[in-house]
């Protein structure tokens, strides 16, 4: 099979129907790459539900270094063409005003890109207390050491990954020509069940956050 989840009898689907942002991060950054069919599809996966507003983060068409808001003035535009490196302090942003991420990352010799890394230890407080889910692919076991990788790293930085992810392998043949994958049902449920941990998480730890401000 092509996609796998594990998802828990556990998680309740309505919490009130509450709105959260949902940051998808593009983590591949290679010419050629395969991640924009990957993340159009789980796009259109999280378009079908109501409760989800969503950023797309391609770390393609973002500067770097990512940790340029660091050496910049607090009061900085970071919409002015003129910044050096903008895009990456507008990262900054729309990750902290994000509830939850999910990571659509490829596997490269068995790990991740530079850039994804770099990312995530670029913005240590945006993660806090914010709950990660992943949407991998690659060869026979569709990118899962990818996302080994990256699980103690979020969670350094004080962020829940989540126990669901969606592993696609060979992804370059599981997907048509008008990318589409060739199991329709299997892949949305998968992808279904992850986005149903990501709500209740998102919601429970932003509620969290809100009665008391998470310290690290």
């Amino acid at each position: 099979m092509g996609t796998s989840t594990t998802p828990e009898d556990d998680y309740p689907r309505d919490m009130g129907v509450e709105t959260f942002r949902l940051a998808v991060i593009i983590g591949s950054v290679r010419a050629g790459r395969h991640g924009t069919v990957v993340a159009d599809w789980f796009i259109r996966q999280v378009e079908q539900r109501d409760e989800l507003d969503i950023d797309v983060i391609d770390l393609a068409e973002v500067d770097l270094p990512f940790d340029v808001g660091e050496r910049l003035p607090p009061d900085t535009d970071p919409t002015d063409p003129a910044v050096p490196f903008s895009s990456a302090f507008t990262v900054r942003r729309r990750l902290d005003a994000a509830d939850a991420y999910v990571v659509v990352t490829s596997e490269y010799h068995h790990g991740n890109l530079g850039a994804l890394r770099e990312l995530i230890a670029g913005h240590c407080e945006a993660w806090r207390a914010k709950p990660v889910g992943f949407v991998s692919y690659g060869g026979a076991i569709g990118g899962r050491r990818a996302v080994e990788e990256v699980r103690p790293l979020f969670a350094d930085m004080h962020a829940v990954p989540v126990r669901g992810h969606v592993a696609l392998p060979y992804a370059w043949e599981l997907f048509d020509e008008q990318g589409a994958p060739r199991r329709p049902a299997e892949c949305a449920a998968a992808a279904q069940a992850l986005l149903d941990q990501l709500a209740w998480w998102a919601v429970t730890l932003r509620r969290g956050r809100e009665a008391r401000p998470f310290a690290a």
